[in-house]
């Protein structure tokens, strides 16, 4: 059966999830009309080359102005800058009945604007930039719903979550089931976490992801976001999301509804399969080579426990962040990735990072009282000068 997809815009397209989804474009023939990237000059260009995109975007002027010269030889348009990004977006050109997707995996909190853009532009987002939900959640939903634009999550706990809710209807949810791999330290003391080093941060049991993503998931501060970001995408209160640790990582998170059943959704662990089904949804289409067939007798066995909240702080903070609301999150965030940056750059411990967000978001509790745009990059401004403050 010959299946139909929409054309497809890649934002961040050189970081890990942006590869993932270059391949599912590549291995299913779907036509991408644009990418963005920082300055990874070489792979976008490669990547141009082999797609023919009408535009390719780099948010550093002086790598865009290299691209720029390298494309002369193709009617591709290089832009630069985050508004690149937004010409890009505004002017893009689509002819296909289906329309247009774009995939948001820009890191970090830059990737809200961009997702702000999409939506503005009437594009279909599929969001792997989690950090816009996290920083942004009730002015992007708000946008989302005044603009009659869907949303489709690419974070394979939220695309399960996506999938599961097909069973039954939003006012029949019970509780959410969030599942966790647990990390590199699943089972560590705090008096263990003392000695971890940067090496053994990054060696994640399950996903290979970028470093960032990898030191959040080790303090579990990546599943404080999805927490967040679940409770603004399905509409539900931070009390009915539930972290569940499942090391095996083959369910991706499950819903219970009010009846008690629980409908799961399990898959080998492939970010390229949320990409495809972002693609396709409502559809289904057949995986062919790209994806790896589930061998339940391999797995063997599954296995639940609770996440240590008292080891990993990180993780009921981000729930009493989004339980308080307004900007609160945005700094949680933004002094998040302050403290992650200094831990990658080793100026801190690994054990430091919770300290020095924890010490930050209670600083600044007032901004749970602020809603507006501007009043969230205030947030965002203050949480940053306040954790640097902390590790000076």
């Amino acid at each position: 059966m010959k299946h139909s997809y929409p054309d497809f815009i890649v934002l961040g397209s050189t970081g890990s999830v942006g590869e993932q989804a270059m391949d599912v474009a590549r291995a299913h023939g779907i036509r991408v009309r644009g990418i963005s990237a920082h300055r990874s000059v070489d792979t976008v260009e490669a990547q141009v080359r082999r797609h023919l995109p009408d535009f390719a975007v780099l948010t550093d002027e002086h790598a865009a102005r290299d691209l720029r010269a390298r494309l002369a030889d193709t009617s591709v348009r290089v832009l630069s800058g985050f508004e690149g990004i937004t010409e890009m977006l505004h002017t893009v050109r689509v002819d296909n009945p289906l329309g247009l997707t774009v995939e948001n995996s820009i890191l970090g909190q830059a990737g809200l604007l961009p997702t702000l853009e999409t939506l503005r532009a009437g594009h279909k987002l599929a969001l792997a930039n989690k950090e816009s939900l996290v920083v942004g959640g009730e002015i992007v939903m708000s946008l989302a719903r005044e603009r009659g634009v869907d949303i489709l999550p690419v974070d394979s706990e939220h695309c399960a979550i996506f999938q599961c809710l097909r069973a039954g209807r939003r006012e029949e949810i019970k509780r959410i089931l969030l599942t966790a791999s647990g990390g590199p330290f699943y089972g560590y003391t705090k008096e263990q976490l003392e000695s971890v080093t940067k090496a053994q941060t990054l060696n994640h049991p399950t996903w290979k992801m970028g470093a960032k993503i990898t030191v959040d998931s080790a303090t579990l501060m990546n599943k404080g976001f999805e927490v967040i970001e679940a409770v603004h995408l399905f509409g539900v209160s931070a009390e009915q999301v539930k972290v569940v640790v499942h090391r095996e990582s083959m369910i991706h998170s499950m819903v219970e509804y009010i009846d008690h059943s629980i409908i799961a959704q399990l898959s080998m662990p492939d970010m390229r399969h949320c990409v495809q089904y972002a693609l396709t949804h409502p559809n289904r289409t057949d995986a062919g080579d790209t994806l790896q067939e589930t061998d339940l007798f391999s797995i063997g066995k599954l296995t639940f426990s609770p996440p240590d909240g008292e080891v990993f702080p990180l993780l009921p903070l981000a729930v009493d962040c989004i339980s308080q609301g307004g900007a609160l999150p945005a700094v949680l965030n933004a002094a998040n990735e302050e403290v992650v940056a200094a831990f990658l750059s080793e100026r801190i411990r690994f054990c430091e990072i919770a300290e020095y967000v924890e010490r930050t978001v209670e600083d600044l509790r007032r901004t749970s009282s602020w809603h507006t745009y501007e009043e969230i990059l205030t947030a965002d401004m203050l949480a940053r000068e306040t954790a640097q403050r902390y590790m000076a």
